[in-house]
């Protein structure tokens, strides 16, 4: 079963959901963790694995054969992304605007474009006891984040248990981290701006025909707004996590709430079992 954290919004306790249910998950067995939040993963912190050696990312971006082209402009009119242009003649790629799709390289009618590869980030493997772990860098400068994801999401396990860290947001790099889940789980805060773009992920997630619930952390003043919310949306409220000084602390130090309080444990297992139950697994 693949299962997504994603939420609206950053800072909202994404990761730490994340962890803490594989955490408490890993006692009981064998899971795998992928942190697809590739422009800032930070779930090797609190997890602590033993990464191995980068494997780099490549995307492929045309190459101009100045002895075939005539500078016809097939290639540019079929951009989207105006990543090749024809002045005075001459036929000028920018790399950083390319999307990868060859659209270019396919129709030109004299075959004078040719793919290189082009590093737009990297991807780890690890493992921390029984928790086998991956995540995604991408590249400073790179513009693209959606396949450095997808290169996470193929490390994927066809069986057991998998969580995935997305991205907050609801911009084309969460929807390569949560598209074909089993699950998502959403994670917002009791403020307008949370409930907002709790909003957003619900209609993101409409549109994909996934399955989702929503945890509710740093719960206390301003529950009624998110629990009135999820009542309309017919959304499962799973988890209230409380607005609490000492999980911050837990927090900065690196810590996770499951290892310090044993019924912080048992919920996030209560979680899995309703998510099981959810989705018939």
């Amino acid at each position: 079963m693949q299962i997504a954290v994603a939420s609206g919004k950053g800072g909202t306790g994404k990761t730490t959901v994340a962890v803490n249910l594989a955490l408490a998950l890993a006692e009981k067995g064998p899971l795998q963790f992928l942190d697809c939040d590739v422009e800032e993963p930070n779930a090797h912190l609190f997890l602590h694995p033993s990464l191995g050696e980068e494997e780099r990312v490549n995307m492929p971006v045309p190459v101009v054969d100045e002895a075939k082209c005539t500078a016809c402009g097939h290639c540019a009119q079929v951009c989207a992304f105006n990543a090749i242009a024809v002045l005075a003649g001459h036929v000028l790629t920018f790399p950083e605007l390319c999307h990868g799709c060859g659209g270019c390289t396919l129709l030109c009618p004299e075959d004078a474009l040719r793919e290189e590869p082009k590093e737009i980030g990297t991807i780890q493997r690890g493992h921390s006891g029984n928790i086998s772990f991956v995540h995604g860098k991408i590249k400073i400068g790179s513009a693209l984040a959606p396949p450095i994801v997808e290169a996470v999401r193929e490390q994927a396990r066809k069986e057991g248990i998998v969580i995935i860290d997305a991205s907050p947001g609801t911009s084309c790099p969460v929807v390569a981290a949560v598209k074909d889940v089993d699950y998502c789980l959403l994670v917002t805060e009791p403020t307008p701006f949370g409930l907002h773009d709790l909003n957003l992920a619900v209609q993101m997630l409409g549109k994909l025909k996934l399955a989702a619930g929503v945890i509710l952390n740093r719960a206390g003043e301003g529950d009624e707004m998110i629990e009135e919310y999820c009542r309309e949306k017919g959304l499962p409220l799973h988890l209230k996590i409380p607005f609490d000084r000492r999980y911050a602390a837990l927090y900065a130090r690196g810590s996770a709430l499951v290892e310090e309080y044993p019924h912080w444990r048992e919920a996030f297992r209560d979680l899995m079992r309703e998510i099981e139950g959810r989705v018939g697994k």
